[in-house]
């Protein structure tokens, strides 16, 4: 019974901690965004996002296209983690350590310019 007990107070735990997490806002510059993104991001990313960067017919695991309805769910925090951490057994490799949360932050912002999560009508 105690372990039990304990599993769902862990449980419990880590969904009200997710849930404090997703629930933060993240800001962000999209203008300063605009350049980190040209300089770090285009060649696999491409201009508008849509993974066509001048970089990717070479790579085996094609880039993120931001278009997709898939990536236009993703939460900026969802983001935030795969620009800082990078993605396993792909060509998209940490950031940490050479940008700047709030950099990584200003990114984020300027893709949601480029593939906004809603169609404002």
């Amino acid at each position: 019974m105690v372990k039990h007990l304990t599993t769902a107070v862990v449980l419990l735990c880590m969904v009200a901690g997710n849930s404090w997490i997703a629930a933060q806002e993240f800001h962000g510059n999209p203008d300063a965004g605009e350049a980190l993104y040209k300089t770090h991001c285009l060649s696999c990313h491409g201009r508008m996002g849509d993974g066509q960067g001048p970089d990717s017919k070479d790579l085996v695991v094609q880039p993120k296209d931001f278009h997709t309805l898939e990536s236009r769910g993703r939460t900026d925090f969802e983001l935030l983690i795969a620009i800082s951490n990078g993605v396993l057994f792909s060509p998209m490799h940490s950031w940490r350590g050479r940008l700047k949360d709030e950099e990584m932050m200003d990114v984020i912002r300027y893709i949601r310019a480029l593939a906004p999560s809603r169609v404002v009508s």
